[in-house]
């Protein structure tokens, strides 16, 4: 069988970092995850090809090459999927597809042959001995969760590595918590499922060994879920690992109570974590409470923000507006917030309700669905009536935008955290490309960009009181160009 794997286009986002990339000539931020997985358990003798529409397209002789054509996707990646699937079966080719978009949509699809939805390790196997004996049926779905210790090496050999910023790996799946607008806990459960040391270490090796020196995600939905075994196995192991090893800083996700832990903090920082995004939402108790968002309340979020850069961990922060409980004057509260937390890279979107949630479920008792989800956090789309008003949180969001990306204001953000963040020992890797990127960042920020005055202010700033931190401020400043383009596009569309 020659099974061709397709990845649809994301489009502009905040998280595509897609202007930002441009400085360090890359194509995207991070691989088909996914989809490598699922190739690595799909049938040796058979032949697979992958293509990321984010590093290439998709080309006739591609599909012509196929007998099989498998999708996966999220919801933000919908029309490029619809494009993919409407020419792979205009050529005749039979289709399937799993992922999160086709989890909550796959009614919505008529033209796909099949779907193999939930844990791949699961379903999976079971479309391919229905197909073997010919028998293959149209959803294949489960109740059930994977055992994360039989899940295998991702297929890198399928990958052109070049064109990525930063490599994925997963430790573990679910978490414990219970965040109503979240369809973490709604497709992979409370209770954290996770790999053992060796199949992390066996992973890290596949990609040392491609030669992969920059940065690696743990795209865990919460790395913290399992304490115990990151205390006593996960982050020993890769603290060992690191030993000679040059780069590869590692990047994840994590709950705020991160911050109460201080060995923790200290274990992940030996062993090269280097960021986190934090889910903060909002810094109204209020809304907090609404959301079921337990572990943000009752704390001082800044000083718990500030405790994890203080210990070496960036934060990026999610935020949400448009709550039940949210007042008009919640968009100043949230820059205020941002502002004083020194969180550089702080995406803020409208509250939405993903298929599957609890939000959900209550929005459609209530009758106030609106739309279909678009998938993205910060497009000012909501697909929920708010209780605000949709005229005032679209107002209102703009405004909260416009202020939070402005170069004054997202500059005095940069300084804030420089002077906040105080690892114990700076170790940035600094490769050809992010030479590049720096004499780019001089002349299209400091000599074109309408940021130049805060550019230069920032640039020898930064050289006169922090200069082991130069480089992260010419980061944040590439940063925060994309986030103006991402923004400005939105508002001219």
């Amino acid at each position: 069988m020659r099974a061709l794997l397709v990845y649809p286009k994301f489009p502009d986002t905040f998280w595509s970092f897609r202007y930002a990339l441009q400085f360090i000539r890359k194509r995207a931020s991070s691989p088909p995850l996914g989809l490598l997985t699922i190739a690595a358990l799909l049938p040796t003798d058979w032949q697979i090809r992958l293509v990321d529409l984010n590093i290439r397209s998709l080309s006739h002789e591609d599909i012509e090459w196929a007998e099989m054509v498998m999708v996966s996707a999220m919801v933000v990646q919908r029309p490029s999927a619809r494009e993919v699937i409407a020419r792979c079966k205009a050529a005749g080719k039979r289709v399937v597809a799993g992922g999160p978009l086709f989890l909550g949509e796959w009614q919505d699809f008529p033209e796909v042959d099949h779907f193999v939805l939930n844990e791949g390790e699961i379903t999976l196997p079971v479309f391919l001995r229905d197909l073997e004996k010919d028998t293959p049926q149209r959803v294949y779905s489960t109740d059930d969760y994977a055992d994360m210790s039989r899940s295998p090496v991702p297929r890198w050999d399928l990958l052109d590595t070049r064109y990525y910023d930063s490599l994925s790996i997963q430790y573990s799946r679910g978490c414990p918590f219970n965040c109503d607008f979240c369809n973490v806990t709604a497709m992979l459960g409370h209770r954290p499922r996770t790999k053992t040391a060796d199949q992390i270490l066996a992973e890290l090796d596949s990609m040392y060994a491609l030669g992969w020196r920059r940065n690696i995600f743990f795209v865990d939905d919460n790395f913290i879920g399992n304490r115990k075994q990151l205390k006593e196995e996960i982050l020993p192991a890769l603290i060992r690992w690191r030993q000679g090893k040059k780069g590869c800083h590692f990047i994840t996700e994590a709950s705020i109570n991160l911050a109460d832990d201080p060995e923790l903090m200290r274990m992940m920082v030996s062993a090269g974590f280097t960021s986190v995004f934090v889910g903060i939402e909002t810094p109204a108790e209020e809304s907090l409470a609404e959301c079921h968002k337990g572990q943000n309340l009752r704390r001082n979020l800044v000083e718990s923000v500030r405790r994890l850069q203080q210990f070496g961990l960036q934060v990026m922060g999610g935020f949400i507006v448009g709550f039940d409980s949210d007042r008009p004057n919640i968009f100043q509260q949230q820059l205020e917030f941002i502002q004083k937390s020194g969180i550089v890279t702080a995406m803020v979107g409208l509250l939405q309700a993903p298929y599957g949630t609890a939000l959900y479920q209550r929005m459609a008792r209530e009758g106030r669905l609106l739309s279909e989800l678009s998938g993205s956090n910060t497009d000012g789309s909501t697909n929920i009536l708010p209780k605000m008003g949709l005229d005032t949180l679209r107002q209102g969001y703009r405004r909260l935008i416009g202020e939070l990306y402005s170069p004054q204001t997202f500059y005095e953000r940069v300084r804030t955290f420089l002077e906040n963040y105080n690892p114990p020992g700076l170790n940035v890797s600094i490769h050809w490309e992010e030479v590049y990127a720096f004499f780019a960042s001089m002349w299209r920020l400091g000599v074109l960009g309408r940021e130049r005055k805060e550019y230069w202010r920032l640039f020898f700033w930064t050289l006169w009181k922090y200069p082991r931190k130069f480089a992260l401020a010419i980061t944040f400043a590439i940063y925060g160009y994309h986030f103006r383009q991402v923004f400005q596009n939105q508002a001219d569309s």
